[in-house]
């Protein structure tokens, strides 16, 4: 199944949206600051007019005060405004950046600039460092606009766990009904500046799952007890006018706080730790649920933030309720009423008796919002690029086939396409062809447009045939000096981990220069076993090789291997490269030309 956004002469191209919005964004916000800056001298005016009025009150006449009393007046109205004011400043310096940093994934200005996903990194991982998914520049860093880390999570996985075609078709589906959003996406980057800092999903999960803090179930009436026999003796203080009654009550309550004093402060130390996350979460939920969606994925998603009729947002308010009826005990009025009340007791039974009932929904909504924010990150990515298909995925068709490949990380203007086929009549392809002259970056552009196929966004082709498989790359292997690895020995342990991949269920295999620490005839031997066994259990993919007895193997009808090459040319004594993938083994190599480049005697 493919999708396409359809552009017209009347709908402007997502750079000319995003311009145009900025343009807009800048100019309120610049009005806006003009305004912070005259309320700012306004106020200032009117608090040295209400000082000057007291002075003039204490001094000469007490009119004065009555002056000095509006100005306060005033100032309080003034003050009222600049906070609108100030938040409205907030809101279009948060949309400036939120479309300059579109305009930026649009040019190919991002790198460096957006979330790298470092975290994600893991070298054992079978193609995630070869193909830089995580990191600065990373494939990560030009998708990712999630405001959260359980978004940041979700998308690390669709980018790196395997799948299958089912799932992939639901994420098309997905990404084609979020494509056009632009009004949720601009609300997600406008929500919760300090939310991915913020907000903790495995702590919000691990609070919402934690044993029960009262295991008798006789404490909480027992508060109640206590409670309205305090109110029963200030009933009868009140009438009679002897306080016995309720001091008597007021101890009983007091003794049985005490008792339950050590349960009460640990609900109420880990919600405090919470509290905030879950009033941005809040925020988050809201958004989110107003959303329909005409994909079965989105719909799902929708239907899991709602329950019993509920909202996810709304059970999380009464939540919030809790937490500022709590909050009550702060204040110096109500305290002293609060204490013999027993009140915060009787909150910590409401917030226990809430994450009993809703607790263990925490980590499903969270998840939720991550697939929701993952895919809305994949939506930006495809509405940013309108002309880039889905790929058409099946569990019969062709391993890779690709017409105008090229490398999704590549500046615009920059890749060169070339034609991939990867298909039942060639299963491996035999990449040979001189230094520099653009193999890396072919086995990199196949891996990652495989990942964002399997991902369910569009990919960097004209036209993109793929069945899902496991991916496996050996492309950037690295010594180990702590380990005691030499760069040969960790080649060699890839390969055997993509040869273990292969042996679990068809793989889609990438191997840059196959055994090149090795001597020639190690690397022809060793790499053609590689390759076979590789074959043998269903697996097809690319090996890039300098050794040319290498590429000879596809001379073996039964290993069902072709070759395939990239050239170098010299012209007025300078070396240049098209990066054309061309059939057939290379002729020629260009080693010495580049020692000679760079002033080594050859």
């Amino acid at each position: 199944m493919r999708y396409y956004l359809t552009m017209t002469s009347s709908i402007p191209s997502p750079l000319d949206e995003y311009s145009q919005r900025l343009a807009k964004a800048h100019t309120e916000s610049e009005a806006l600051d003009r305004q912070h800056d005259r309320l700012a001298l306004i106020r200032f005016l009117i608090a040295g007019a209400a000082v000057i009025c007291i002075y003039l009150g204490a001094t000469q006449s007490s009119t004065f005060y009555w002056l000095a009393g509006l100005c306060v007046v005033a100032f309080v109205g003034i003050s009222l405004y600049h906070s609108r004011i100030l938040n409205s400043l907030r809101r279009a310096q948060r949309l400036t950046k939120f479309y300059e940093a579109g305009i930026r994934r649009i040019d190919g200005t991002w790198p460096g600039k957006g979330i790298s996903g470092d975290r994600f990194s893991d070298p054992k991982h079978p193609f995630s460092g070869d193909l830089d998914l995580f990191g600065r520049a990373s494939l990560f860093e030009m998708l990712c606009t999630a405001r959260t880390r359980s978004g940041e999570d979700a998308l690390a996985d669709l980018l790196t766990a395997p799948t299958d075609t089912a799932a992939i078709a639901g994420r098309q589906s997905a990404v084609e009904d979020l494509r056009g959003r632009l009004e949720l996406r601009e609300d997600l980057g406008l929500l919760g500046e300090d939310m991915r800092s913020q907000m903790d999903p495995e702590r919000l999960a691990k609070w919402g799952v934690q044993p029960p803090v009262f295991t008798q179930s006789f404490l909480r009436p027992m508060a109640f007890v206590c409670t309205a026999l305090v109110i029963i003796g200030a009933t009868v203080w009140g009438i009679t006018h002897n306080s016995i009654a309720f001091w008597a009550a007021v101890i009983i309550a007091r003794v049985y706080a005490y008792f339950v004093s050590a349960e009460v402060n640990q609900v109420i130390r880990a919600l405090r730790k919470t509290g905030d996350e879950f009033s941005l979460l809040t925020e988050l939920l809201a958004r989110l649920e107003k959303e329909t969606g005409k994909s079965a994925l989105v719909g799902d998603l929708h239907n899991t933030l709602h329950t019993d009729g509920k909202s996810a947002s709304s059970r999380l308010r009464a939540l919030a309720e809790l937490v500022g009826y709590l909050d009550a005990m702060s204040n110096q009025l109500f305290m002293p009423i609060g204490t013999v009340l027993i009140w915060s007791t009787h909150c910590a039974f409401a917030i226990e008796a809430w994450r009993a009932r809703h607790g263990a929904h925490v980590a499903r909504w969270l998840d939720a919002v991550g697939q929701y924010e993952a895919l809305v990150s994949l939506a930006a990515y495809a509405y940013e690029h309108p002309e880039r298909p889905f790929a058409e995925v099946s569990d019969t068709g062709p391993a890779f086939t690709a017409t105008t490949l090229f490398h999704p990380l590549m500046p615009p203007g920059k890749g060169v396409a070339n034609d991939v086929t990867i298909d039942d009549s060639t299963i491996i392809l035999i990449v040979s062809g001189s230094n520099m002259s653009g193999k890396s970056t072919l086995l990199r552009s196949v891996g990652t447009n495989a990942v964002l196929a399997m991902a369910g966004a569009p990919v960097c082709a004209t036209r993109l045939q793929f069945q899902p498989r496991t991916l496996g790359a050996s492309i950037r292997t690295q010594d180990s000096l702590e380990g005691g690895i030499s760069r040969f020995y960790a080649e060699i342990l890839r390969l055997r981990q993509i040869v273990e991949l292969a042996q679990s269920g068809p793989t889609l295999f990438l191997i840059d220069e196959i055994l090149h620490g090795t001597n020639s005839h190690d690397r022809r031997v060793g790499g053609e076993a590689v390759l076979r066994a590789l074959a043998a259990h269903g697996s097809a993919g690319l090996a890039t090789t300098h050794d040319l007895a290498l590429a000879r193997i596809a001379e073996d009808p039964a290993l069902h291997a072709g070759n395939v090459h990239f050239e170098d040319q010299i012209e007025d004594g300078k070396m240049t490269f098209d990066y054309h993938l061309r059939p057939g083994i290379v002729t020629r190599s260009n080693a010495l030309e580049l020692m000679r480049a760079v002033g080594l005697e050859v």
